[in-house]
């Protein structure tokens, strides 16, 4: 157990007694990790608490910063020295940043390096694919489905992370200097010849990552209704995405929704 709670992150106060910062998240690992520990014969409680120790608040902040910023720092020692495996250090990185919980000294560094490494290896855009793409107002037809999701998760992700993103009437919508219109007729973004939306996009940000390109066939094959790629995770990914569209009628919601599922599908490309 003591390995469980090392990988959630909790800090040890004293006989036993672990702590996480007070999230929905923090709260259910700790409840799953009470289930196992009760099933095994054992004894444990989980407790929202305003005071730990007679630690203050500063205090527990630091020794949670303190927990992984050795980590940190040897991770940015590797990463300066020989030839890195990137995506190991990558892996390791993301381990240990899911339990920074507070920012903790090394970060920031490392952060702007795997961007770096990222953007060398092409799995970042280069900054000139996407200077002229940024700060804007994307536009799209209302009812999105999953080539305007998938699409929009892409701007969201790769060229603009507080992209304003508006749904239209395409029979009404006057265009406007400046706003970016995709999967739209006479758009900036759309359909080109056999590429779907999202193929478009996706060619622009001249990324090179296999995910990505099984990801785009994955959509191409449902958007446009064919079995060119024949990948096996079309029908459920189809499925699921058909569902989000028929549970939210809101186009927003479908892009949160939509934007798991696809972070989801990434992942597991990726591994």
């Amino acid at each position: 157990m003591l390995r469980r709670l090392n990988r959630l992150g909790a800090l040890a106060l004293k006989n036993s007694v672990y702590i996480l910062p007070d999230t929905p998240e923090s709260t259910e690992d700790f409840q799953w990790l009470r289930n196992e520990i009760v099933e095994e014969g054992g004894e444990a409680w989980v407790f929202h608490a305003t005071t730990a120790g007679g630690m203050s608040d500063e205090g527990i902040v630091q020794s949670f910063q303190d927990l992984v910023t050795p980590q940190f720092s040897q991770l940015l020692d590797e990463m300066k020295t020989g030839t890195p495996d990137w995506p190991k250090l990558k892996r390791r990185f993301e381990e240990i940043r899911r339990v920074d919980f507070f920012d903790a000294p090394g970060r920031q560094e490392l952060e702007k390096l795997m961007q770096q490494a990222d953007r060398a290896q092409g799995m970042l855009p280069p900054k000139s694919a996407i200077a002229d793409l940024q700060n804007k107002t994307w536009v799209t037809r209302r009812g999105v489905k999953v080539d305007r999701i998938s699409t929009a998760w892409l701007i969201r992700r790769y060229i603009d992370a507080e992209a304003r993103i508006t749904f239209v009437d395409p029979e009404h919508y006057r265009h406007v200097p400046g706003e970016m219109r995709f999967d739209m007729f006479e758009g900036e973004f759309t359909h080109d010849g056999e590429l779907c939306t999202f193929e478009v996009v996706l060619r622009r940000l001249k990324l090179r990552d296999p995910a990505l390109e099984a990801l785009a066939q994955i959509i191409h094959d449902i958007d446009l209704k064919e079995e060119k790629y024949g990948r096996p995770e079309t029908a459920g990914f189809a499925a699921m995405i058909n569902g989000i569209a028929a549970l939210h009628p809101d186009d927003e919601r479908r892009l949160e929704e939509g934007a798991r599922l696809l972070d989801a599908t990434y992942t597991a490309l990726k591994g």
